[in-house]
């Protein structure tokens, strides 16, 4: 027992060491830093300005809001972190590390850690903000809404891991991303409307790693996902099923990907 305990507290060291000194390099570059703290003030105040708050049409309100977290997932983690693990790979900080006591979850998720707090922060600001600028009614159910966020950041972290393999320089990052980035972004925003769209289309679009995460923010805040009509705490969590187990595909597949394929060492 007391050996696990001191394994347990010594990986979480090393996990905090990792952390805090990727977090003193994030300090260091100013774009990643206007991205993080400056844009999503920039868009909280459009949300303020944008007449949301004198719409009755609650559902538009929180498709908006919930865009927003779609769009912290994309950009401070999914991005961020593809540029990240390329620049430690290309540098040998990776290699080094690895030669280390750390394992190599320890080191993914270490280099990790501040791009997920500051989404976490975003995310916040969002929800405050579409709470109060915005006068959204509390959430139906916030379990549901928190896994949903917390799943999300964990998929686009391990995308982000398996796109690094694809990247050979953090510069060519804006072009290898651009693939999950436009899928997301379009299917996300086409999914809402595709009603009357053929089955095969719905379910194509229903399988981008972004559209759980958004169904499970919007049934946890107003019990629908869409057209049909809101339940109530506990039935969100049957209508939840298949977003979460599309979510959970994900991660297991992200995981199986990432034990494959990740590099350590500079693409040749």
């Amino acid at each position: 027992m007391t050996t696990t305990r001191n394994a347990t507290r010594g990986n979480t060291s090393r996990l905090r060491a990792v952390g805090l000194a990727e977090l003193k390099l994030f300090a260091r570059n100013r774009t990643a830093m206007f991205s993080a703290f400056v844009i999503p003030l920039i868009l909280a105040g459009a949300i303020s300005t944008s007449g949301m708050a004198d719409s009755d049409d609650v559902a538009t309100s929180v498709t908006v809001v919930t865009s927003l977290l779609g769009y912290v997932l994309l950009a401070a983690v999914y991005y961020n972190l593809v540029t990240t693990y390329v620049a430690r790979r290309e540098e040998l900080v990776l290699k080094r590390l690895r030669a280390g006591e750390l394992s190599d979850a320890t080191i993914i998720t270490g280099i990790a850690a501040p791009m997920v707090a500051v989404a976490v922060a975003q995310m916040i600001v969002f929800v405050v903000a579409g709470a109060i600028l915005v006068g959204l009614p509390a959430p139906v159910n916030v379990p549901l809404m928190v896994a949903g966020a917390l799943g999300g950041v964990i998929v686009f972290v391990l995308l982000a891991a398996v796109s690094a393999v694809f990247t050979r320089t953090a510069e060519s990052a804006q072009v290898t991303t651009l693939p999950v980035l436009l899928a997301c972004l379009i299917g996300s925003m086409l999914y809402p409307m595709m009603d009357d769209a053929p089955g095969v289309v719905v379910a194509l679009l229903r399988a981008l790693p972004l559209t759980p995460v958004v169904d499970l923010l919007r049934l946890g805040w107003l019990g629908t996902t869409g057209e049909a009509a809101p339940v109530g705490f506990a039935a969100t969590f049957g209508d939840a099923l298949l977003p979460a187990g599309i979510l959970t595909a994900w991660i297991v597949a992200g995981l199986w990907a990432v034990r494959r394929t990740f590099l350590w060492e500079p693409r040749r």
